[in-house]
């Protein structure tokens, strides 16, 4: 049976809002040196609400990834209270932080792309000049 409209813009909203004060708490609440520059992309709840996915992007490389993944999965306890006293929810699900390497992805995509699309122009264009 399909999922009410009603139940999943509510989901949205409860989404939304997480990731507007996660990516708050993040950029100046936290002080554990292991999180570097880092923002919030997606929040994915599940469908009973009792947990949710969330997505980080982190400037850096590897290293600075772990380090700031490490630090949000020790301070999930914190920033879970913190959400039960902002959104005065009787709930607050059970967050889970990963890394969203996408943008990283995307770029290495157009890059390849764009080499590919070089490569074609030049073979065009020696075949073309007699």
């Amino acid at each position: 049976m399909p999922e009410s409209r009603a139940r999943q813009h509510h989901r949205d909203r409860v989404a939304g809002t997480l990731r507007d004060e996660i990516s708050t708490m993040i950029e100046g609440e936290l002080s554990d040196p292991r999180i570097s520059f880092a923002y919030v992309t997606q929040v994915l709840l599940s469908p009973g609400g009792k947990s949710a996915l969330v997505y980080v992007a982190v400037d850096g490389g590897p290293q600075e990834e772990s380090d700031t993944l490490e630090g949000l999965m020790a301070a999930r306890g914190y920033i879970r209270h913190e959400l039960h006293e902002r959104m005065g929810t009787r709930h607050v699900p059970d967050l889970t932080f990963h890394i969203d390497r996408s943008e990283k992805m995307k770029a290495r995509i157009d890059d390849l792309l764009g080499r590919q699309r070089k490569r074609m122009k030049e073979a065009t264009g020696v075949q073309s000049k007699p």
